[in-house]
């Protein structure tokens, strides 16, 4: 994986007009519930992050493109959440585990919308948050605000270390 990141890397520092897209597409894969637990994205999100300061990058358009690719990657998953509702029991790792549906129940009534900001931040919840959102049925517009308030916080706490240590430093 190591030498993926790489060549990664190293293409997107040649070509730094391929860096929004990219990192759409890896924000966006990375936010699909059960496609993200294959996806290494946050590594190579965490490093174009350090890229954008050591390259100069600008920000904005990266930070913007992770914003975006996450909160419609959150945006599918809570649509199949929502078409699953009761079915998701019966499908994997939901199956094997039946007990995480009612805390994941219990912590959605006792925090709401909120709960999608909280778990923004949280690597193994963030694409499955969506995904229950949806199966519990969570009203679509407090859903959408959190999520896209979430994406564009998370990006931007994601990205801005790097970029503007790294763009100070140099």
């Amino acid at each position: 994986m190591t030498a993926w990141l790489d060549v990664l890397t190293a293409f997107i520092q040649a070509h730094a007009a391929w860096a929004a897209p990219i990192v759409f597409v890896l924000a966006f894969l990375k936010a699909l519930a059960f496609v993200s637990l294959v996806v290494p994205g946050m590594t190579i999100l965490l490093t174009i992050g350090a890229l954008i300061g050591a390259a100069h990058i600008p920000f904005l358009p990266i930070w913007i493109a992770i914003s975006i690719g996450a909160a419609l990657g959150d945006w599918v998953s809570y649509a199949i959440g929502y078409r699953l509702k009761d079915r998701a029991r019966h499908v994997w790792p939901l199956s094997r585990k039946p007990e995480l549906l009612p805390r994941a129940e219990r912590f959605f009534a006792r925090w709401g919308a909120m709960s999608v900001v909280l778990c923004r931040f949280i690597s193994p919840l963030r694409a499955t948050i969506p995904l229950l959102c949806g199966i519990f049925e969570m009203p679509f517009w407090p859903f959408q605000v959190a999520n896209w308030f979430s994406a564009f916080l998370w990006a931007g706490t994601l990205l801005a270390p790097g970029s503007f240590l790294l763009g100070w430093y140099r």
